[in-house]
């Protein structure tokens, strides 16, 4: 028998659950009950509410990670913008951070599961740092997020990559309940379903097979280096340019404020013949800035963070003396303000 285990968390999003779960109960009434869906959370048997008036769904268990066949993860409803608790990002962040993150992992690592998600249920297992470098989409609000998080997003109503199989926007639960209902139980299955439900499923899955496109559109967010720039003028704005580089040589203490906890991250940035380098270190962990870029007096340059989850931020910083000032953005995710002070 096919297992489905939908999981469900504070604030999910009622139709990217409800959705799939009446599509799998159908195809269990056509297929002589060949499956068995459920409702599961990370805690065990609870009420959970969702985030559509905080009407409660009744989980009947705890999610196995070993059981094999279909883990649902759906996505959150919020507020889509501001920073606040009851942001989409914020509820999306909260699940991560607690057992789900860790039982999905488990659960990419048994041979005969099958992890899917509905809308943003892809953007909270890509901030706990489970697709990275694997092609997923998400909610056409969150594409950019679920770029910054090393995901590669693929603009499509469905997204197969094995045993990850993901949906856009919050009606693709039909659609890859659906898919995975003739992925696992055969067309005719599915297409009783579709019958029953007056619905028929909507787009191309989109899978790393057959001929590529000529033009490649993933868009990786490359940006061009500062070095190459500058080792290339001549033009008597260089020795300027270089004293505004050397504005922030030194070592920073900084604070990030994000939407989902306080960063503290100690910055080293040193400038040499137009060349600016520098390096970040979150706890344990030191990693290089990337494409360090300097314009109007302002720094930016991308870093990677893996707490409170894995992001790739785009940072844009002034300095005042020893106090430095700016920002870290990423996808649709508020920008968050930047705080520093020279320590060397």
């Amino acid at each position: 028998m096919l297992s489905v285990q939908i999981v469900l968390f504070d604030g999910f999003d009622l139709l990217d659950a409800i959705a799939p779960y009446e599509v799998f109960c159908a195809a269990a009434m056509n297929a002589e009950n060949a499956l068995k869906v459920e409702f599961v959370t990370a805690e065990g048997p609870r009420p959970v509410p969702s985030g559509i008036n905080g009407l409660k769904i009744e989980a009947d268990g705890r999610l196995d990670p070993e059981r094999g066949g279909i883990i649902l993860v759906p996505g959150a409803s919020g507020e889509i913008e501001g920073e606040g608790p009851n942001t989409i990002p914020a509820i999306l962040g909260r699940a991560m951070n607690t057992e789900l993150a860790g039982l999905v992992a488990e659960a990419f690592r048994q041979k005969n599961t099958v992890v899917a998600t509905v809308c943003g249920g892809s953007l909270m297992l890509a901030m706990g740092g489970l697709l990275e470098g694997r092609p997923a989409v998400t909610n056409h609000l969150g594409m950019d997020l679920l770029g910054a998080t090393g995901a590669i997003p693929i603009p499509a109503r469905i997204v197969d990559d094995g045993n990850l199989v993901t949906g856009g926007g919050v009606t693709s639960g039909l659609d890859v309940a659906l898919y995975l209902v003739e992925r696992e139980l055969g067309p005719r299955i599915a297409h009783a379903v579709e019958e029953l439900f007056e619905f028929e499923r909507r787009g191309t899955v989109w899978r790393e097979s057959g001929m590529a496109p000529g033009t490649d559109k993933i868009l990786r967010g490359d940006e061009p280096n500062i070095a190459a720039d500058l080792a290339a003028t001549n033009d008597g704005t260089m020795d300027h340019k270089i004293t505004q580089a050397s504005a922030f040589d030194g070592d920073w203490d900084t604070t990030i404020a994000t939407p989902v906890g306080k960063l503290e991250v100690k910055l080293s940035i040193a400038s040499s013949d137009g060349m600016i380098q520098g390096t970040a270190t979150q706890g344990d962990e030191t990693v290089e800035l990337m494409n360090p870029v300097l314009r109007d007096n302002k720094l930016t340059w991308s870093l990677r963070i893996t707490k409170p989850m894995r992001l790739n931020l785009k940072f844009e910083v002034a300095a005042d003396g020893d106090q430095m000032t700016g920002i870290a953005k990423a996808g649709i995710l508020p920008a968050s303000k930047l705080t520093g002070k020279r320590v060397s």
